[in-house]
Parts: structure tokens; C-alpha cells; sequence
């Protein structure tokens, strides 16, 4: 019997070294082309994925990209994230290459995971659902529409004050500045305004974007099965309410204009086929997905910084006043305000330079290619980083520097202010992000002053900024509201 185990224990030991061997070959056979980026590519599966997520975590996501430039290159160096094979494009030029040749050389890449949390009903990867997304956008994000969504924006904001800050004296910022984003998004895409409506998808919503970015292991318990729960949940409560809005459509108690959901309803493609209902529930839900966590993180960093800054503060609290005080009692803020806004959104701009609510994004090199000189192989990943020009002096003299005046004129160079990373693939929903960090700005300083109660708050990278226990402030409001 003793035997027996012996044997079963050699094979084991066995497979998990020809298992090891294997990975170990494998994981150096993406690295046999010739002239190469400079870098190294870490342990087999695993490269140095750890290293990035963790500088990150700590805080300083810029320092796994600057020592990589310091000792390879400043412009491109290889690695391996995430068992893939990568090249690290960086600086102006290297974010000028991949925002100009998306499907020429290069495509979006996201890990086999997100399919998982977000399964397409028609069968298509994340890929090919980005870019019918973005056929779709046109229409909602466009001037004449996002003019439309002042008014709205500023009255949810009031009512989100009105419920979540005042008659407090403390608040923590990053959770409120959550269900402010959620709500405008909830009220503009679906048209839901009741606090309670939106509530309802508020947890599950946070459970699901918790997975996106954790371990994809799906196992009872673990983050990632709970955001593919609720993914689930959310699809079939959205599936609720498009059954409800095709109902009131036919029945002309809803506006074909009012949202994005009516204008998904009645829209057709090139065949003259409309949209599936899980097909309109996936798209709303990626959605709901992008118009809350950036502009979340964004916001918190604004309050951040303008508590760290009293005299950014000033200058912000005596424009913002300046149109409180032209403003009719109960008349609500419009596009003609927004534009008085400009040293409100420098400030806004320096603060997502410091602390991009991107930090950068991965794309797929579609065919063999060269880059400054190196190979890029056809399949490798391909990752650009905002922190490569943002914090970079070469770009931004002084850059820990909070300084708003970079964005006067032209502002920065091009290429190297990328909150919004670039090309084709720019965020479509800048515009509305822009609208919406400014309707807060203006309805937060116009009632308070502020200070944080944790001065040194360690801020965490994951994988968007944000302070480690979410802002906690103490409120001053001002004794006279405009």
C-alpha cells in the first residue's frame, strides 16, 4: 500500500513539473522574435503582473511604468501582464501610435473575463459590442441633446444634496459622489428618478463592478461570481423595464427623445433589424458601466484637492458665485453657465492629469509591426499609460505641481493629456462626464467649505484612484446659499 501512495505521489510530482515546464516554455516562446522592446517578462502565467497591480494598490500605479522607462526605455519596453505578452507604449508618440491606428495595427483588448460578467445575447465578444456601442452614441452625446441634460443634471444634483449632505456634518465623499453619478445615469439613459428605483440596482451595481476588476475565479463567494450574479440581476430588471418602455412607446406615453433606452428601442442597423431586448439590456448595463465609476473617482479627487487647496478653492467658490447670483430664484443652471465654467474645468482637468480616473487601457497588436525601431509581434498586448506623460516633466514642468493654468489657451501638447484616452476609441461620453463634474462642482461650493478628516488618506489604485476610506469630510456650510 506504502508503494502504492509513493507511486501516485511521483506522478503527481511528475505532472506538476511537466506542468511547470511546460507553462515555463511556453511563457518564453512569446519572446523568441527577433529585435524586441528592451524589458523583462517576469515569472511564467503570473510575468510581472503582481509588481504592476501592486505599486497600485500602493499608490503609486506611475512607478511600475517609470522604472521600466528609466531602465529600458522611455518610449517602449516589454513585459508580461496577465499571461500575455506585452509591449508598454509610452509618451505622446507611443499614445499618438496606438489612438491612430485603431484596426489598422491595433484593436481593444480586454480579458476573456469581462465576457463573463458581460456575455453578449448575440453571441459577439466585447469587442464587437464596443463598436456598435459607439454607433449608437452619436446621437445621444451630441451637443444639442447634452444641452438638454443641464437643467435635469442640476436638478438631480440639488435633490441628491437635499438627501445625502445636508443637516450633516460629516460625509464621506466617494460613496455619495457613487449614487450622484448612478442616479444622473439611471434618470438620463432609463429615465428612473425615483431615489428608490435606483437604489434597488445601486448594491448589486456595486457588486458587479467589483468583479470586473477582481480575480476571475468563479467560485462561490468570491467577488468575481458575485458580479456575474449581478449582472445577471440587473439584466433581468433592465429586461423589466424595456418590456414596460415598448408598452408606453406603442401607447405614446413615452417620447421617442427622452433617453437613450427609447432611441435603442427605435433605432435599426444598416439590415433593418432592431434590437433584441438582451441585446438593449447588455448595452444599457456597459452603460451604466462607463457614466459612473470615472466620473466618481474624478469628483471624489476635485473634493480632494480643492480641501488640500484653499486658495484653488477660492477662485473656484468666486466663479461658481458669479453665476449662482445671475441665476432667478429656482432657475436651473444652462449650456450658456457650463461655458463661464472654464477655471472650474482647469481645475478638473489638473486634478484627472494627477489623477486619471484611466490610468491607461490595453489594445492587440493585429499584425507584426515596428515601433520606434522594435518588433511588435502580431497578438502581443499592448498597453498605454496616462501617468507616462501626465506625471512626466518632460510634458508638465513641475508635475506634482497643482497647477490649473496648464489648461489655458491650447493647453497641454498633444498626446499627453489623455484622461480620456484618444482616436476612435475616446471616451464618447466626455462631454456628458464634463457636464456632470461641473453641475457638481458648482452645487457643492456654492453650499460648502470643507476639510478632510484623515489628512494623510493613503489613496489606492484599483484600478481606478481612490482614497482608501473614501474621503471622509467635515462640512462648513455657508451661511448664505445663493
Amino acid at each position: 500500500m506504502e508503494l502504492f501512495f509513493l507511486y501516485l505521489l511521483l506522478i503527481f510530482l511528475l505532472s506538476v513539473f511537466l506542468t511547470l515546464q511546460y507553462l515555463f516554455y511556453k511563457h518564453k516562446s512569446h519572446y523568441t522574435a527577433a529585435n524586441l522592446p528592451p524589458g523583462k517578462t517576469g515569472w511564467p502565467v503570473v510575468g510581472e503582473s503582481l509588481e504592476f497591480l501592486s505599486t497600485g494598490w500602493k499608490g503609486y500605479p506611475e512607478k511600475f511604468i517609470f522604472d521600466r522607462m528609466t531602465k529600458y526605455s522611455s518610449d517602449v519596453f516589454k513585459t508580461s501582464l496577465f499571461g500575455q505578452p506585452a509591449a508598454v507604449l509610452c509618451g505622446p508618440a507611443g499614445n499618438k501610435f496606438l489612438f491612430s491606428n485603431e484596426n489598422k495595427h491595433v484593436t481593444a483588448w480586454w480579458p476573456d473575463s469581462v465576457n463573463k460578467i458581460f456575455p453578449s445575447s448575440l453571441q459577439t465578444d466585447s469587442k464587437e459590442e464596443a463598436k456598435k456601442m459607439r454607433k449608437l452614441m452619436p446621437q445621444f452625446f451630441k451637443p444639442e441633446a447634452l444641452q438638454r441634460y443641464i437643467g435635469i443634471m442640476d436638478n438631480i444634483a440639488q435633490r441628491h444634496f437635499a438627501s445625502g449632505w445636508e443637516n450633516k456634518d460629516e460625509i464621506v465623499v466617494y460613496p455619495l459622489a457613487k449614487r450622484y453619478t448612478f442616479w444622473l445615469a439611471c434618470r438620463l439613459f432609463l429615465s428612473i428618478d425615483d431615489p428608490n428605483h435606483v437604489a434597488k440596482f445601486a448594491d448589486p451595481f456595486n457588486l458587479l463592478a467589483s468583479g470586473i476588476f477582481s480575480i476571475p475565479v468563479d467560485l462561490p463567494g468570491t467577488a468575481f461570481n458575485k458580479g456575474i450574479k449581478a449582472s445577471n440581476f440587473i439584466r433581468k430588471e433592465l429586461r423589466a423595464i424595456i418590456k414596460q418602455r415598448k408598452l408606453d412607446l406603442a401607447e405614446n406615453k413615452a417620447s421617442p427623445t427622452q433617453d437613450i433606452l427609447s432611441h435603442m428601442l427605435l433605432t435599426c442597423d444598416e439590415n433593418g433589424q432592431y434590437m433584441s431586448e438582451l441585446d438593449i439590456a447588455d448595452k444599457i448595463l456597459g452603460l451604466l458601466i462607463g457614466g459612473h465609476d470615472t466620473a466618481s473617482a474624478a469628483i471624489t479627487f476635485i473634493i480632494k484637492f480643492l480641501a488640500e487647496l484653499p486658495e484653488i478653492y477660492d477662485e473656484v467658490y468666486k466663479e461658481q458665485m458669479e453665476i449662482a447670483k445671475s441665476k432667478k430664484e429656482g432657475e436651473l443652471l444652462n449650456w450658456e453657465d457650463i461655458q463661464k465654467m472654464r477655471y472650474s474645468w482647469n481645475v478638473a482637468c489638473e486634478v484627472m492629469r494627477l489623477a486619471p480616473p484611466l490610468q491607461g487601457a490595453f489594445r492587440e497588436a493585429l499584425n507584426d509591426f515596428i515601433f520606434n525601431g522594435f518588433s511588435i509581434p502580431k497578438g502581443w498586448k499592448l498597453y498605454w499609460s496616462a501617468n507616462s506623460t501626465h506625471k512626466n516633466p518632460n510634458y508638465f514642468l513641475d508635475p506634482e505641481k497643482f497647477d490649473p493654468s496648464r489648461f489655458d489657451g491650447t493647453g497641454p501638447a498633444p498626446y499627453t493629456f489623455v484622461p480620456f484616452g484618444g482616436g476612435p476609441r475616446m471616451c464618447p461620453g466626455k462631454e456628458y462626464a464634463r457636464l456632470e463634474i461641473l453641475v457638481f462642482m458648482h452645487n457643492v461650493v456654492k453650499r460648502y467649505k470643507w476639510e478632510k478628516l484623515l489628512p494623510e488618506e493613503k489613496i489606492v489604485v484599483d484600478p481606478m484612484p481612490i482614497p482608501a476610506k473614501g474621503l471622509p469630510i467635515r462640512l462648513h456650510p455657508h451661511k448664505m446659499n445663493a
